[in-house]
């Protein structure tokens, strides 16, 4: 059988039972497995044979859902995380360490941005936040002899830019370092980085893949494309004897498509334990089987909307990459044929205070923390998710004060169009 469709893998990848096993992915609700001997067991703490022996590391019910996730993304290999933060920094802490650099889009997600500049500067890793419109001059000149990775989000959370991946993976790969993306908002029915480039793909997959708010997670997948033992001297954690695991060298054991996520597996979860729970992995295995057929309404209900408040007089600008008009609109045809998500970010006039009170009037819309929702939900960034920033920092964000970022869900669009409306009037 040829390479299956998306939409199938949706359904049947990263799990196929056998004769009289369970249908669905089965919940292996358990800390721990049981071995004959202690050599059996062994074997695993050396990394010498597969399989399982403390679910704070792995677990089946996780990897399961892990694999068709890095097969959705068209990776080589995948790994859940406790959530999408965990992720991130997961993806970027496996090649980074003290006195290291990052290159990254300035148009990110504010607790990503928070992560990056603050908390890991305190652990002495930098970075250089460049716009994701910078010229490849521009782009190129913000690396250094330290820079070990190039971070980006596919759609920007919330200003809803959208990352040349192709021009941030050139430069990436002509400084020697892999591209990170954050493929949240598109997911991989709508866009699959990897195929442009990047090298390293990660989600929050609290959002659109679980769908209904029902569990926080993350994942990371590896597209087994970068040669760690080429740039050797830049991923010592990688290409040298790790003393923890036995002077096991992970690139030269597991080769390019297995030593990144072994390496954040077997170093980072066991240290960190940022661990997704079974129950938690089965959930969001329900919402990937039907997130090829949820993907589209949320599109087609962020065009409508982002259509209808272009027209509204109460509406300094709109922000939607799908809309004729946007900014973004020529590099999403190119990146997102089929429509990037159903996130709309709107400017209000009146700022913060017009935000806030528009927020109040919604009917449908609930204000939440949330994004990419079955429910549509909105927030004011600069008062909730961005507000440890500097308006300086929101500036170069592209998150002006009255902006509203809206999640349209899966209602009728009709029926959100009317409540935006008479919130408006």
């Amino acid at each position: 059988m040829s390479e299956q469709k998306i939409n199938t893998k949706c359904v049947q990848a990263g799990y196929t039972p056998k004769n009289g096993e369970p249908r669905q992915i089965p919940v292996i609700q358990s800390t721990t497995f049981k071995y004959d001997t202690s050599e059996d067991m062994g074997k695993l703490f050396d990394l010498e044979a597969s399989g399982y022996f403390y679910s704070r590391l792995q677990n089946p019910t996780c990897d399961m859902v892990a694999a068709k996730i890095a097969a959705l993304e068209g990776g080589c290999a995948g790994m859940l995380t406790s959530s999408g933060q965990a992720a991130n920094f997961f993806a970027l802490f496996n090649i980074c360490e003290n006195g290291s650099h990052i290159v990254s889009s300035s148009s990110i997600y504010g607790g990503t941005f928070n992560l990056i500049s603050v908390t890991m500067a305190k652990m002495g890793i930098d970075v250089t936040f460049v716009s994701p419109d910078c010229t490849a001059e521009e782009l190129n000149a913000a690396f250094r002899d330290n820079t070990r990775a190039v971070f980006g989000e596919t759609i920007a959370n919330p200003a809803l830019t959208v990352l040349d991946i192709e021009k941030f993976a050139k430069a990436a790969h002509d400084h020697g370092v892999p591209l990170i993306v954050d493929n949240t908002f598109p997911t991989p029915v709508n866009c699959r980085p990897i195929e442009w480039g990047a090298d390293i793909v990660t989600h929050s997959t609290t959002k659109y893949m679980d769908g209904h708010g029902a569990c926080v997670g993350g994942a990371i997948v590896d597209s087994g494309h970068f040669d760690w033992m080429a740039h050797a001297e830049k991923y010592p954690g990688l290409t040298t004897p790790d003393d923890s695991y036995h002077g096991i060298i992970y690139a030269e054991k597991f080769g390019k498509e297995g030593a990144f996520i072994t390496k954040a597996t077997s170093q980072l979860m066991r240290d960190f334990g940022c661990v997704q729970s079974p129950q938690s992995a089965f959930i969001l295995n329900l919402g990937l089987e039907s997130l090829h057929v949820r993907m589209p309404r949320h599109v087609e209900n962020g065009l409508a909307v982002a259509e209808f408040l272009s027209g509204r007089d109460e509406v300094v600008s709109v922000s939607y990459p799908g809309l004729k008009g946007d900014r973004y609109y020529e590099i999403a045809k190119k990146y997102l044929p089929n429509g990037g998500c159903g996130v709309v970010s709107f400017e209000l006039k009146g700022g913060r205070k017009a935000a806030e009170g528009f927020m109040k009037k919604l009917k449908l819309a609930a204000i939440e923390t949330h994004v990419a929702d079955a429910r549509t939900c909105c927030l004011n960034p600069a008062t909730s998710t961005h507000r440890q920033m500097t308006d300086e920092q929101l500036a170069a964000a592209g998150i002006p004060a009255g902006l509203v970022r809206m999640s349209c869900g899966l209602e009728d669009k009709e029926d959100l169009i009317a409540d935006l409306a008479q919130a408006l009037a």
